[in-house]
């Protein structure tokens, strides 16, 4: 082989090399996405991590417990739980202790198979939603590369809400495999609230898509870099606030386990783990669509402003930014004990027509007015500020009108004015009735038997008391 066709060949397998090498070294340098480090994790790892997803429901949901106690105690100025463990804070633990020993109830009307098969469809999508919430950036986990992170798709969003809406059909079929008339109500109920604000969530959730331009959790939250969602957002906030709470069946919302109607709604014939499972997964819930929340709206794991700013984003590497998640998330389920401890249940009419009638149009014409911005702000140059003041402008305008407006009259009618819950008021001029049909019937009935011959008895009896 000659000098220079060795040459040649030497030159021809170092020029791939020299073109990996860039590669190598960006890949050494940290330029790898979210994905790749995901899709790069050991076995050993992806399990650990399962673990961990798996068990903050639970531990979150016995803290919950307790402290929601605690603070409508608080509320309503009386201590709460104060007698198991020091500060009455072992209460959850012995309940949870205490549950599974407790007494097996099966009705014999109940439908067995779904009757077990229901607690387990409700529990299992709400420990397995917190799969795709990103909790924080890139560490380092025993020398390994990764994000506190389980899975990352480029659909996320919808399977959280995917997970959040294949619980409720747990409750649907708790309630009808029960053989129980108030569970198939409180079943029932739940079949129309989640169909009333799953869709609301859903138009609320558009917004923070179109501006993030991905439904990917890990690239909503690095869009949030320059300004969190809730501000820029802020009917999407609200909307998404109000429909979180119905789609958890928490107070004021609680409609399908309304005691006051339904003895206990749709886990009245459920006892023992069952109905302890059923308190986990409405908890576990909690607890997801807080974190979903803290995802969409509040920067995720990002630092808030004050500490953003020191050294230059210090505070937003390294697992400090796991306990700013956590600390937003905890603030969003306070307001769950907030409402619980504030506001009284709403009544089934008024819950379907804030859904249908103010959630929903409200969520379709805002996310009208963000398609808009959007195009206009990619077609001319116009910044935030001009739209917000364009818009400021439009409301006020709208605001003015409205109160210019003259107030219609109401023609007078002649028929039975009727109070909110369309239950008739009874006239000034009523005149009760003497005797009702009732007791009409009751006093004919005593004429008749004092009229009728008293009956003469046979045999020895009617002697002189000799058998």
């Amino acid at each position: 082989m000659s000098a220079s066709t060795l040459t040649s060949v030497v030159s021809s397998v170092e020029e791939p090399v020299r073109a990996v090498t860039p590669l190598l070294a960006q890949v050494q340098d940290g330029a790898m996405t979210r994905a790749e480090l995901l899709a790069d994790d050991p076995l050993w790892l992806i399990l650990m991590k399962v673990v961990v997803v798996m068990l903050i429901g639970p531990i979150m949901t016995i803290g919950l417990i307790v402290g929601e106690r605690k603070i409508v105690g608080r509320m309503q100025n009386r201590p709460g739980p104060n007698r198991v463990g020091p500060y009455g804070l072992g209460q959850s633990l012995a309940d949870a202790i205490k549950l599974p020993f407790k007494e097996q109830i099966i009705p014999d009307t109940a439908d067995r198979k779904i009757y077990f098969m229901a607690p387990l469809i409700t529990v299992v999508p709400a420990l397995i939603g917190l799969a795709a919430i990103p909790f924080g950036p890139e560490v380092t986990i025993f020398g390994e590369r990764t994000v506190l992170q389980l899975i990352e798709l480029p659909v996320s969003v919808l399977l959280v809400l995917a997970g959040a809406s294949i619980g409720v059909y747990g409750i649907v079929l708790a309630g009808w495999s029960s053989g129980s008339p108030y569970p198939l109500l409180g079943g029932l109920r739940s079949a129309a609230q989640v169909i009333s604000y799953e869709i609301a969530m859903g138009l609320s959730i558009i917004g923070v898509a179109l501006y993030a331009q991905s439904l990917a959790t890990g690239d909503i939250v690095a869009a949030q870099q320059n300004g969190w969602y809730f501000w820029l957002l802020l009917p999407s906030f609200v909307i998404y606030l109000i429909s979180m709470v119905g789609e958890t069946n928490r107070a004021p919302f609680d409609l399908p386990e309304a005691e006051s109607e339904l003895v206990g709604g749709f886990h009245t014939e459920y006892s023992s783990m069952k109905f302890a499972m059923f308190f986990l997964a409405e908890y576990t819930n909690m607890v997801i669509v807080s974190a979903f929340a803290t995802t969409l709206f509040l920067g995720g794991w990002m630092a808030p402003w004050p500490l953003s700013a020191i050294g230059d984003g210090m505070l937003n590497t390294g697992w400090w930014p796991v306990l700013w998640f956590f600390g937003k998330m905890l603030i969003v389920l306070f307001g769950f004990v907030w409402l619980r401890g504030t506001l009284p249940r709403f009544r089934y009419d008024q819950f379907m027509k804030l859904g249908w009638k103010v959630l929903i149009p409200a969520g379709l014409i805002w996310v009208v007015v963000i398609s808009a911005v959007r195009a206009v702000r990619t077609s001319a140059d116009i910044s935030t500020g001009q739209i917000l003041v364009v818009g400021g402008i439009v409301i006020a305008v709208l605001v003015l009108l409205s109160l210019l407006l003259p107030e219609k009259e109401v023609p007078p009618e002649d028929s039975v004015p009727v109070t909110g819950g369309d239950y008739p008021v009874p006239p000034v001029d009523l005149k009760v009735p003497e005797t009702t049909p009732r007791q009409k019937a009751l006093r004919a009935r005593q004429k008749t038997e004092q009229k009728r011959p008293a009956s003469v008895t046979s045999g020895k009896e009617n002697a002189d008391g000799d058998v």
